[in-house]
């Protein structure tokens, strides 16, 4: 800040910029000569002389860090036009050289320091309401998956985790990803990074949280409705589950890099309904019509629900427990796959298409990309 303001504008600005960095900003400025009232309010101080650093830390460190290295501050002295004269060599330059010594030079940040994400509420948002929808639908078909008599109930939960799956994943990746779109735009034209790294980057970054809020809720859901203790079919449940997490948000993020929000948010639930309609559920795939059978094909929802459905009924279920009082039409999981016409021992070709489905949409996503970096330019 060197652009002749009165001290009275100056320290106005720089709270303004102090109160931005409060919100979540990083603000990084030069100031010259500042009095030593100014000097107070910055938060983190840099002190460069001769590409070293002889200073970082916060302002009101400063003169303390003179004292332990053997520079005292002289009283009534600005600690800013000390550390200055200092770096400039009014002192001599050999005091230069032992202050460079005396800094830690080209440390690094410790898990502590580590800048805290941006996306934070986002963050805290997505988890959140993984837990919280998981214990509502947990309570809602509580001990489910025992009970013989609640078999249509529990089919009911598998197929709703799916939508939850696909409708909160595929929905947060088309109402965030076109925010960033005009970023990369003007840093990608910056050559910056190419459009690979920041592709891989989106890929990559994703996948912990991903893998976290998905975990979560399976276990949550899982254990309350009490499906099989098995870990077998747990893996086989959380694994479907994770894929069509990642098939959902690949196909959020193709639809969101190429429209705006509006028009994303219209096209994302209206394409997913032909995915519902051929999953295969409500209307079993052997009662589809036979003109329109080649849309299960295209429905990754049709390969998640075979998958968690095959981990919970498959291999070789015995009875399930049924109430004295009440009529189990479904006791026997065979019965009900039969009805449902689904096969318990594709598990391996629905992991198989559902990997297809991520990297056939992933594929889609970065070119439909690239055709809209090349057509703005």
């Amino acid at each position: 800040m060197a652009w002749g303001l009165d001290s009275s504008s100056c320290t106005s600005c720089v709270k303004l910029l102090k109160e931005l960095a409060r919100q979540g900003r990083t603000i990084v400025c030069t100031i010259h000569q500042p009095s030593a009232t100014l000097f107070q309010l910055f938060d983190q101080v840099y002190v460069l002389a001769a590409g070293n650093c002889l200073y970082q830390g916060g302002a009101e460190k400063l003169v303390p860090f003179l004292d332990d290295v053997g520079f005292p501050c002289p009283k009534f002295h600005n600690p800013a036009d000390y550390i200055i004269e200092l770096a400039c060599g009014e002192y001599g330059v050999d005091k230069v050289d032992e202050m460079i010594k005396a800094t830690n030079n080209g440390k690094s940040l410790t898990y502590f320091n580590e800048p805290e994400m941006l996306t934070n509420t986002l963050t805290y948002l997505r988890i959140g309401v993984n837990v919280i929808t998981g214990l509502m639908l947990g309570t809602l078909y509580w001990r489910a998956g025992i009970d013989g008599s609640k078999v249509i109930d529990n089919y009911n939960l598998l197929f709703s985790i799916l939508m939850h799956h696909m409708i909160s994943t595929m929905m947060l990746t088309i109402l965030t990803f076109p925010a960033e779109i005009s970023i990369l735009i003007k840093e990608h034209f910056n050559r910056w990074y190419s459009l690979k790294m920041y592709y891989v980057s989106v890929t990559l970054v994703d996948i912990p949280l991903s893998v976290l809020c998905c975990f979560m809720f399976t276990t949550i859901i899982y254990y309350m409705t009490e499906q099989p203790p098995e870990m077998i079919r747990f893996g086989m449940f959380f694994v479907s589950s994770l894929l069509v997490v990642f098939v959902a948000q690949s196909f959020g993020l193709m639809i969101g890099a190429y429209f705006n929000v509006v028009n994303g948010t219209f096209l994302g639930p209206t394409l997913s309904v032909p995915m519902m309609m051929f999953a295969g559920f409500g209307v079993s795939l052997r009662d589809l019509p036979t003109f329109l059978y080649w849309g299960s094909y295209i429905s990754y929802l049709r390969f998640g629900l075979e998958g968690i459905v095959g981990a919970v009924y498959g291999l070789n279920r015995g009875i399930l427990d049924c109430p004295e009082d009440k009529y189990c039409h479904y006791k026997y999981p065979k019965k009900f796959l039969e009805d449902i016409a689904v096969k318990a021992d594709q598990f391996d070709n629905d992991v198989i298409a559902l990997i297809l489905f991520l990297f056939i949409l992933r594929i889609t996503a970065y070119v439909v990309l690239r055709y809209k970096l090349m057509a703005v330019r």
